[in-house]
């Protein structure tokens, strides 16, 4: 299947589909987290101070929540989303099913939301950053490639970021921070 050819015109059940049940097994799906240490701990040291709780979209395996929950302790609350249909990430993190496009959550649910390659998957981002602005209550980090187009990729984006302004205009928030920190966009916004 070409994806990116055909995402477009893809339904939310055929999108939703294709990375439950058809998305190739490549090295980046089988990896632990695409995320950079320098970008980790960006995000754990920059916690907004009277954080409660905090929701990680797109957050695959649970990587990064293991993380504030090893590093963190019982200090938050913590959510993962995802549009698998799984997942016991254990005893500290509450597991949700959703799609990043229509999430299934209250307004201002959660303090921090943050969220990690994955709006470079998504074919509608700015649905996407609509609902994480939705649901967070004081801050949003996002983490997307510092990445020119690429047709030809062995992996599934569909957006691309080369430039700190196209971050900045996608999410549309007044009051932030935008870094490039070892080749990706390290975004935090506050609500």
């Amino acid at each position: 299947m070409n994806f990116k050819s055909r995402v477009y015109s893809m339904t939310t059940a055929e999108y939703e589909d294709f990375y439950v049940n058809k998305r190739p097994k490549s090295r980046a799906a089988s990896r632990p987290t695409d995320l950079n240490r320098e970008c980790i701990d960006y995000m754990l040291s920059h916690f907004h101070p009277e954080a409660t709780t905090l929701i990680d979209i797109g957050c695959g395996n649970g990587f990064f929540l293991h993380e504030v929950a090893r590093l963190k302790g019982a200090q938050y609350a913590l959510h993962g989303c995802d549009v698998m249909q799984h997942k016991d990430l254990g005893t500290q993190i509450t597991y949700h099913q959703g799609n990043i496009t229509s999430l299934p959550f209250a307004d201002k649910s959660f303090d921090i939301v943050t969220c990690h390659h994955t709006i470079e998957h998504i074919p509608h981002p700015h649905r996407a950053v609509a609902e994480l602005k939705r649901i967070a209550r004081k801050q949003i980090m996002l983490v997307t490639p510092c990445q020119r187009y690429y047709y030809y990729t062995l992996d599934e984006h569909v957006n691309f970021f080369p430039l700190r302004g196209m971050v900045e205009h996608l999410m549309d928030m007044p009051k932030h921070e935008c870094l490039n920190l070892k080749g990706d966009w390290m975004y935090v916004g506050y609500v």
